[in-house]
């Protein structure tokens, strides 16, 4: 009847990262709109076409995003407040990006005014790019860098005992439920997300240059992406009162960042330090299917040196194999990565929990972050253990497959 409409196939699952196009537009359909709305096809054609009063068909815009993995990730959050983010370290490649609570886009326009009726869930947020959020001991890993630059010969050397609880700079910090850790190095401490032994050494670190460290990492900064992302805050200065620096080196007080952001630190770690520049449009291509704009992985900033990437990734390993994300150790895949459990004031602990997988050569890196439920490793791990499995499970299966085929072809000859 000449009625043009949009239709998602998919529905609320790539809601946030590919967007709307009703009452306005969001995500891919707002940053990729011009694009949509231009075609490649041959140039008589579309005069042709013109003259017929036909419609030009637009180029098509081609993600990264894996369906199988998307997913999963969307099952795997349910219905919880959050984020997942999955990147490719290597390339830079979103593989997938979920927001919670989400949206239909095809029937964004009946829904709108129950969407914003509901001002505390905002629904249209999507919290892997605009949330911004404690990152709680997940941000231990900038923390130990800081320290291993600054005692590049002795950091091995560093050793507390840990009771539970201490006092620094007159504010009075505790481990997890108050655990108990013992006598820690810094491996042990990282493994165990010791708050007593991080604060501790935190307190003796210079100040202007962690500050500068922060800023490397990409804090206070714009983030280039195809999608709109929010800077990350980290507020310590020379200046700031003393009583501030055992939160912020715990990933507490007014540290706030995206899950995005943390997905793309830990790519740095698990690319031996370099950070590639983050994409989410493989490729635009003619209506013909012809290549109109590929998307080339290219370097972005060397956040640490290859040395301290290393010295991250044991760390990292560890846990997995002896402390926090001890659920992640399996025989499918490696696996690494940091748990947090971020305080809330008023309300329960967000869970964090930011690694990778197949340490030798990473392929993964996973982000989940979920609102106000409690500890990363009981709420955040088993998320991202969902969307490594998947990923190991449906590659191991293809590759029989394809041996299958194989050895069947083989065989006929």
């Amino acid at each position: 009847n000449g009625t043009e409409f949009r239709m998602y196939p998919y529905e609320n699952v790539f809601a946030h990262v590919v967007g709307y196009s009703d009452k306005g537009t969001s995500g891919l359909e707002q940053v990729m709109n011009s694009q949509l709305l231009t075609s490649h096809a041959n140039v008589a054609e579309q005069v042709q076409k013109e003259f017929q009063n036909q419609k030009n068909v637009g180029d098509n815009v081609c993600t990264t995003l894996n369906t199988k993995l998307q997913q999963t990730a969307y099952d795997a959050l349910g219905d919880r407040k959050g984020a997942v983010v999955v990147m490719e370290p290597d390339t830079g490649k979103i593989l997938a990006m979920v927001s919670k609570p989400d949206f239909n886009p095809n029937t964004i326009s009946d829904d709108w005014d129950q969407i914003n009726a509901d001002a505390n869930s905002s629904i249209l947020v999507n919290r892997a790019t605009q949330g911004l959020y404690p990152p709680g001991s997940t941000y231990k890993v900038l923390t130990a860098l800081e320290y291993m630059e600054e005692h590049p010969n002795s950091y091995k050397n560093f050793s507390y005992e840990c009771d539970g609880q201490t006092i620094v700079n007159s504010v009075r910090i505790s481990c997890y439920e108050n655990e108990e850790h013992g006598e820690v190095d810094l491996d042990r401490a990282f493994a165990k997300s010791c708050n007593t032994a991080f604060v501790t050494l935190g307190s003796k670190l210079d100040i202007k240059n962690f500050v500068s460290l922060n800023k490397k990492c990409l804090f206070n900064q714009e983030i280039p992406f195809d999608l709109a992302v929010k800077k990350s805050r980290f507020e310590l200065t020379q200046n700031s009162d003393k009583s501030e620096i055992p939160q912020t080196v715990i990933g507490q007080g007014n540290t706030l960042m995206t899950p995005f952001h943390n997905a793309l630190l830990m790519c740095a770690v698990a690319n031996e330090g370099t950070l590639m520049k983050p994409y989410v449009v493989d490729h635009v291509e003619g209506a013909d299917g012809t290549t109109v704009k590929e998307t080339i992985p290219e370097i972005y900033a060397d956040l640490m040196s290859e040395k301290d990437a290393k010295k991250l990734q044991k760390m990292l390993r560890e846990v997995v194999t002896s402390g926090t994300g001890y659920n992640l150790d399996t025989d499918l895949y490696t696996a690494a990565g940091k748990t947090g459990t971020a305080e809330n004031e008023g309300k329960y602990a967000h869970a964090w929990f930011v690694g990778y997988s197949n340490v030798e050569d990473p392929d993964l890196v996973v982000c989940v972050l979920v609102e106000n439920v409690g500890a990363g490793s009981k709420y955040a791990v088993p998320i991202a253990k969902r969307v490594f499995d998947s990923y190991y499970n449906n590659n191991m299966k293809e590759y029989y497959s394809q041996k299958t085929d194989i050895e069947s072809t083989q065989t006929n000859q």
